[in-house]
């Protein structure tokens, strides 16, 4: 399964957003999070949640790297990997693993994203121990085998057709391919059918014996579970991982601001993605990225949405996404419409940039953004599935918990000044890339057009 880019506070709320990690323990009420830290004799971090009133615990295996740790040649590899390990064990068939959590209720899932890899279960608390041993087995002992390393490419193929028939996801992957140039980022997590028929056996182990290491390995749980038993279920499974050394530097990748238009004539609408440079996860500024990103297109009362779909019935689909990585980021709008009205489109997102830039935003609708945030934030919290993530994502770029009443003041002290700061750095003319696909007829956007 591929991750597409999301917001995390770190949760995502929106199905179009990801906002930035959620920092962890709440404050000492009633919302009071019971988070603990082991580390194992290896370096592998094993963190928990307690919830004693719920019945279900969520385990997560989390992999520091993504697809921006391949080269070129790799490119597809760790989302490969990720299928071939529900392949078969040593000791277990794919039908084996499935089974073994599906008899007793539970789900059992993976998915691959720019930046890290997961592999988690959610059971009943009771078959803790069953739910560990699956999924340390798949992620310690995959078998790799020649005939289902084919078979596999097949299915992965057969995946990329079916995501190249998808103009939101096509339009997405062409974007980001000339945002980030030259880049990891700028690659398909799924790779490309050339670089997936060239994996080889050699490749995909030497990347995985590579990229499993302790060093780059976090096992996080929340749920009705005790520190203790988690941090022994995983010490008997995961204790006999050498470590590797430390995990490589990956290269900045630089932002290019590209226009591109590319034509798919079978297709009755026209897609677009416009977007600029953001911050990176950990920038001290996020929360006023996240609430402008929330003012412009985070929902139904955004802007975008009341102006481009309410207001001039341009389209149905119209928001805005902020997808921030370790060191870069991107703020990015995407629509579909007819051709005759991507012009007009176009102008109209531009015209938000710059009523963003020249004017503060109002109280009331600085207060509906930051009430929105806060609330998706709560709801969020109700899952345990959603708590595990949260652990992971913040252990990975905070190395740190916060807790519910610093995030709430965070987002709280965000101002109206703030906010056009932001809009001010961010939309600028010679920094927007847009890319649009469709069946064009003859349609021409360029540079001069993109005045904001």
């Amino acid at each position: 399964m591929v991750q597409t880019n999301q917001v995390h506070l770190t949760l995502s709320f929106n199905p179009t957003i990801e906002v930035p990690p959620i920092p962890g323990a709440a404050t000492p009420s009633s919302l009071e999070r019971d988070i603990r830290i082991t580390t194992l004799a290896n370096g592998i971090k094993v963190i928990t949640e307690t919830m004693p009133h719920v019945r279900s615990v969520s385990v997560g295996v989390w992999v520091g790297s993504g697809s921006r740790r391949e080269t070129p040649q790799q490119n597809g590899v760790s989302h490969f990997i990720e299928h071939m390990l529900f392949k078969g064990t040593a000791t277990r068939s794919a039908e084996d693993i499935a089974r073994s959590v599906d008899s007793i209720g539970g789900n059992l899932d993976a998915f691959t994203a720019k930046e890290m890899t997961c592999f988690n279960t959610k059971v009943l608390d009771e078959h803790l121990p069953i739910a560990m041993d699956v999924l340390s087995d798949l992620v310690l002992n995959p078998r790799f085998d020649r005939e289902d390393i084919d078979k596999e490419k097949g299915v992965v193929l057969e995946e990329i057709k079916m995501d190249a028939d998808s103009p939101d996801y096509l339009v997405h992957e062409i974007f980001s391919s000339n945002f980030w140039k030259d880049h990891a980022l700028g690659r398909p997590i799924l790779g490309t059918r050339e670089t997936v028929k060239a994996l080889s056996r050699d490749v995909i182990h030497d990347y995985y014996r590579s990229v499993y290491t302790p060093e780059n390995l976090l096992i996080t749980a929340a749920g009705n579970l005790t520190h203790e038993r988690l941090v022994a279920l995983a010490g008997e499974r995961f204790e006999n991982l050498k470590p590797a050394g430390d995990v490589p530097l990956e290269p900045v990748p630089v932002t290019q601001a590209r226009v591109a238009l590319r034509t798919k004539k079978e297709l009755e609408q026209v897609h677009l993605c416009l977007g600029v440079p953001s911050y990176p996860i950990p920038h001290e500024d996020r929360f006023h990225c996240y609430v402008l990103n929330t003012v412009l297109g985070g929902g139904m009362s955004s802007r975008l949405f009341q102006n481009i779909r309410e207001r001039q019935g341009l389209a149905y689909s119209v928001y805005s996404d902020l997808s921030p990585y370790t060191d870069t980021g991107c703020l990015m709008v995407c629509a579909g419409t007819s051709v005759e009205s991507v012009r007009k489109l176009v102008d109209s997102v531009l015209k938000e940039f710059t009523e963003l830039k020249q004017n503060e935003v109002p109280h009331e609708e600085l207060r509906r953004a930051k009430d929105h945030l806060k609330g998706s934030l709560m709801l969020s919290l109700e899952s345990t599935s959603s708590r595990m993530s949260n652990l992971a994502r913040q252990e990975m770029h905070f190395k740190r918990f916060f807790s519910l009443d610093e995030l709430v003041e965070s987002i709280e002290k965000v101002t109206a000044a703030d906010v056009q700061r932001i809009a001010q750095i961010f939309f600028e003319q010679k920094q927007i890339a847009l890319t649009i696909l469709g069946n064009l007829d003859g349609l021409k956007i360029g540079r001069e057009d993109l005045v904001c």
